[in-house]
């Protein structure tokens, strides 16, 4: 059995990777090829799959969609060669399948994109539709209203999300099954001839902890203190602009939170920097826990991040902890994309603060509290977020509401083991 793996984007090249572990723990021969059409394809390297074809990183990161200048950048940067050679790519592979005689599927991740080059190999395909979902147009008890452009009145005029093209791809006898990413979007597509199947988030598995937040976060549980998780994204040079908008946050609560200590856990990816975001802490009047306090700690290793002091404030500075951080934070100061919605699946809720770009913008702030809805809370200014964080925290009827809403838009652990089932089941 053969499968190749499309995906376009870094949160979609993780949940593809999950899946395909899957599949190979389920169907040890499998034979698997991996394509990003977004970026290196450095996470599918480090999780030990080869790449069939030519990849490279974009001056946009991939956000090409989310502004116009973006996508002009990224055509002088060889877009539409680096294109044309991943669409001959798929559709040799497809030919090779054919010549092999072995049963093949190709697997898009993402968007439309790799859904038209998994129909244009020739070969079946399946489709995790990772990029859409209908709470981007209504929730469970009807449309959302929505202020835009021509691309908002176009996708609020269709039937779903998924304009016809997308469905119509979708519903093609090759496709072998189409797996949105929550209950609402598979309840809506199911009106057309299209094998939707419910089956979860990718997005919420691989999301334990691992034992790696020290004993200064174990002791604030106990001890009922505040713990809110800050997550600046993963691109730079954004996510230092990012940082610093967070920062100025965290700034405001602890000039407000004179009595009692908080407990920040900074989850940043291994591609930042490590020293520009310890500068732009220092500037901010964070300094480093003196060696008596860390051996107090007890279990804290050096390796594992760093810990900074501000009177009486503790901040916690990981770049491997990112699943421990998650849950054990109870909030969110949130400007990325993926890490806020699986934080928000947890059952918590997260305050974003709008950005310039070019992913965590106004629009895409407006955008994540459609798709993620009562767990989101938008906050215009740094300044504003200690009023808001304190009428949410202390409000148990809000919070409830935010745990049950989170479990519904992003589902239960296991979704990459069920589908890959599924897709193995379609071979048969």
């Amino acid at each position: 059995m053969r499968f190749l793996c499309l995906s376009n984007g870094h949160g979609e090249d993780q949940i593809a990777i999950r899946i395909l572990q899957q599949l190979q723990s389920q169907a040890p021969n499998a034979e698997i090829a991996v394509l990003p059409l977004v970026g290196e394809g450095k996470a599918y390297r480090s999780a030990g799959f080869d790449l069939t074809g030519p990849s490279k990183a974009m001056p946009s990161g991939g956000f090409i969609y989310m502004d116009g200048k973006q996508l002009a950048r990224d055509v002088q940067g060889g877009l539409l060669k680096l294109t044309w050679q991943q669409l001959k790519t798929s559709r040799l592979w497809g030919k090779q399948a054919n010549a092999s005689g072995d049963k093949s599927l190709v697997l898009a991740v993402g968007d439309i994109v790799p859904l038209l080059f998994a129909w244009l190999s020739g070969q079946p395909y399946a489709f995790i539709g990772t990029a859409k979902s209908e709470y981007y147009l209504r929730d469970e008890q009807g449309p959302l209203e929505r202020t835009g452009g021509w691309r908002a009145k176009l996708e609020s005029s269709s039937a779903s999300i998924f304009l016809p093209w997308e469905r119509w791809l979708m519903g093609r006898p090759r496709c072998k099954g189409a797996f949105p990413r929550d209950r609402l979007t598979t309840k809506i597509l199911k009106r057309w001839p299209i094998s939707a199947y419910d089956l979860g988030n990718p997005m919420m598995d691989g999301l334990e902890a691992k034992n790696a937040v020290p004993a200064i976060a174990q002791q604030a549980t106990q001890e009922g203190k505040l713990k809110l998780l800050l997550m600046p994204g993963s691109r730079p040079p954004e996510a230092f602009r990012n940082w610093e908008l967070i920062l100025e946050a965290v700034k405001a609560i602890v000039n407000r939170e004179r009595e009692r200590g908080l407990i920040f856990l900074a989850a940043v990816t291994p591609g930042l920097d490590r020293e520009a975001l310890v500068n732009a802490l220092s500037i901010h009047a964070w300094q480093p826990v003196d060696e008596s306090e860390l051996q107090a700690w007890g279990n804290w290793r050096p390796e594992e991040g760093l810990i900074f002091g501000r009177r009486q404030h503790r901040l916690l500075l990981s770049q491997h902890s990112f699943g421990d951080y998650l849950q054990g934070a109870d909030g969110a100061i949130a400007m990325a994309g993926t890490a806020t919605e699986q934080f928000v699946g947890l059952g918590k809720p997260a305050f974003i603060i709008p950005g310039e770009g070019p992913q965590f913008t106004p629009a895409f702030a407006e955008a994540q509290t459609r798709l993620l809805g009562p767990s989101v809370i938008l906050v215009e200014q740094p300044s504003h977020l200690p009023e808001v964080l304190d009428r949410v925290m202390n409000d148990p009827d809000r919070l409830r509401a935010i745990s049950e809403n989170g479990l519904l838009r992003m589902g239960e652990p296991g979704a990459a083991a069920r589908i890959a089932a599924q897709l193995l089941r379609s071979q048969d």
